[in-house]
């Protein structure tokens, strides 16, 4: 198989500041692999946890190194080039992004969408959250009417963990509430809290009817999620203390579910994996996103009747995306009928 890759930069309608920081663009990198003259799509799209950094200039550098090995392979060898893949210790965005275009050229050598190949039940699909970053309390609020404007919301994730401390979070999440009172909320502090912090708060959302809390404490903290899961009162999932099926075990006395995304799993087949593995220590899921355009958060889809809840938005608060796919209904991400991902290139918007 031939396997080609491309930049393109995106930028966002709202920037989105998190407990880490702050991000208004990010450029992507759009793989291509070709064969019988099908063409398969994926995506890497550049994040940061701790010591798992992958920038825009990580992910070309491995891609230059690791295509000449995988030219000899075909898309129908999903299994022996994920171990070359691992043998080489790719980046897990990059091997999100090869796997994704593998599933891609499958999907559209046999004519059929990815979920229905799986066998899934596109009525199982539950709404996706759309996220409200740190902000003052009036721009919370700000933030909340431009997205009831913009789509039916039914689930509104909060980003907390501010560097303003426990108070600016109560505050903030207080202005969303009085704006947008019947709607749900999730809140992710994205490892932005204490131990001690994060009881207190836990406590504090339960009784403003938050539904369940993220990532209360950093990645490395991990040992601390047992005193919190004694004390919470709120379901707790991981996200960065999360990245593959070999995390869950360590992590499954502690939590009450895990979010899976693309980029840290390292594809759709890793992302498979975790959602069986979840289940089988009896735990929730959830499937959620970085800075990823329509052609990542699609591919995801295609997995959605798998999870519990679903914070699939970053390509709706893109103001450039250069891709189409997942189409929206009742605030439901939904895959659609074309085969494979079921993504279109937009030239108009690139």
């Amino acid at each position: 198989m031939q396997i080609g890759f491309t930049l393109f930069t995106v930028n966002k309608r709202f920037p989105l500041t998190i407990s880490r920081g702050t991000t208004a663009q990010t450029t992507n990198v759009w793989v291509k692999i070709s064969q019988d003259g099908i063409e398969g799509w994926g995506e890497a799209s550049p994040f940061g946890v701790g010591n798992h950094r992958q920038s825009t200039d990580t992910i070309k550098a491995a891609l230059q190194q690791v295509v000449p090995l995988l030219q000899g392979f075909s898309p129908w060898q999903r299994q022996q080039v994920e171990q070359v893949l691992a043998q080489k210790q790719v980046p897990s965005s990059v091997r999100a992004a090869l796997d994704m275009a593998m599933h891609d050229w499958l999907g559209k050598r046999v004519g059929l969408p990815l979920w229905q190949i799986w066998g899934l039940n596109g009525d199982a699909i539950t709404p996706t959250s759309v996220t409200i970053g740190i902000n003052s309390p009036e721009g919370a609020a700000a933030r909340v009417r431009d997205w009831l404007q913009f789509m039916d919301v039914r689930l509104f994730k909060v980003k907390l963990g501010s560097p303003n401390g426990i108070d600016a979070d109560r505050k903030m999440l207080e202005a969303v509430i009085a704006e947008a009172p019947k709607t749900e909320l999730f809140v992710d502090a994205n490892g932005g809290w204490s131990l001690e912090d994060a009881i207190e708060m836990c406590h504090w959302l339960a009784d403003v009817g938050v539904k369940y809390v993220e990532q209360p404490l950093p990645r490395g903290q991990e040992t601390d999620l047992a005193a919190l899961k004694k004390h919470s009162p709120l379901p707790i999932f991981v996200d960065e203390s999360c990245f593959s099926s070999f995390d869950i075990p360590h992590l499954a006395n502690y939590v009450d579910g895990i979010n899976i995304k693309l980029m840290k799993s390292g594809g759709l087949s890793e992302a498979m994996r975790m959602v069986h593995t979840a289940r089988a220590y009896g735990l929730q899921v959830m499937f959620g996103c970085y800075s990823d355009s329509s052609l990542a958060n699609t591919a995801a889809a295609q997995l959605a009747p798998l999870a519990d809840y679903l914070d699939l938005d970053s390509h709706l608060n893109l103001i450039d995306d250069p891709f189409t796919g997942a189409l929206m209904e009742q605030g439901r991400v939904l895959p659609n009928n074309l085969p494979g991902l079921g993504v279109q290139y937009s030239a108009s918007a690139a």
